[in-house]
């Protein structure tokens, strides 16, 4: 299936991993680029010299294109930016900010500048600022995240502007991918049904809260201060939200979420820890190689979009 983004990234398929803290890493990042998508390695908040390591033992693995996410809010932002250029990565998705200061840097070094919007005015800021393509990310999603849903922002974000659109948040499978290419994308990211791959280095209590998650069991935290993040129901959630009701300031809940992602993803502890996953993880069902993933969503989506039965 060939699209601009295709074509842009130098990959057989649409299909782009998300960039998320803790979990996207070399391994991830390097055996979705092998199975023919586009791994991300997520800089989240880690310094400059960790994310050049994971660069290069994710060249170890592979020798197919594979980019990296930088949140721009990080404290090693300005770092992670200098580092893609030296290391000569190619594909760069941004979060959380506009990657304005760097883009100069970026787009002389031949980078491909794909930021993550959650509106029509984010994203033609960013095709005015010299971005390649974006990222239109519903609130389906896990982790951090916007108002507007897939189903609603995509199409609206790609009759604004002329770049390509790439549609992330509710996709699981080639269902989702088909759907998303008759709203106008022309390829999807995806996070949560990568987590579960087998080559996902997240702790097996993750994965198997994943695997066993029904579609109620989403829950969005920080909606009274502006910063919701959607993750499953634990422990965590719930008294987070009794306290939010309770009119508890944002330094008092955030207190309850320290290094509770690290928790969740390393550790494995599922109720006190932080478990981000989108509202599609009910219908992750099993573990499975990306490759395995990306070939039997690709399939899917390809059936559908001829018009055929769906595999």
């Amino acid at each position: 299936m060939k699209t601009r983004i295709t074509e842009l990234l130098g990959i057989e398929h649409p299909i782009i991993q998300g960039g998320m803290a803790w979990v996207a890493e070399h391994n991830l990042a390097a055996a979705v680029s092998e199975a023919g998508g586009l791994g991300l390695i997520g800089g989240a908040n880690a310094p400059g010299e960790a994310v050049r390591e994971e660069i290069r033992k994710a060249r170890e693995m592979t020798k197919k294109p594979f980019g990296v996410n930088v949140m721009l809010m990080s404290p090693h932002a300005d770092d992670v930016a200098k580092v893609v250029v030296e290391e000569g990565i190619k594909v760069v998705t941004t979060g959380a900010g506009i990657p304005g200061k760097y883009m100069g840097m970026w787009k002389e070094a031949g980078i491909r500048v794909i930021p993550v919007v959650a509106s029509v005015a984010q994203a033609r800021m960013m095709e005015k600022g010299g971005a390649d393509a974006v990222v239109a990310e519903g609130m389906e999603s896990g982790g951090h995240i916007g108002e507007a849903t897939t189903m609603t922002l995509v199409p609206q974000v790609a009759d604004a502007v002329s770049i390509p659109v790439i549609a992330a948040g509710g996709i699981a499978d080639g269902r989702g991918i088909a759907a998303a290419f008759m709203l106008g994308a022309e390829a999807v990211q995806m996070g949560t049904r990568f987590v579960v791959s087998k080559e996902s280095i997240v702790h097996q209590n993750y994965k198997d809260r994943l695997i066993k998650a029904k579609d109620i069991d989403s829950a969005v935290t920080g909606t009274s201060h502006g910063h919701p993040i959607r993750c499953l129901r634990n422990k965590m959630t719930r008294e987070y939200i009794r306290l939010e009701k309770e009119g508890k300031s944002f330094e008092e809940l955030e207190y309850l979420t320290l290094g509770a992602l690290r928790k969740a993803v390393m550790e494995g502890d599922v109720e006190s820890g932080t478990v981000m996953a989108g509202q599609i993880a009910g219908m992750v069902k099993r573990e499975q190689t990306c490759r395995e993933m990306i070939e039997e969503m690709m399939a899917q989506a390809e059936a559908l979009l001829k018009g055929r039965r769906g595999v």
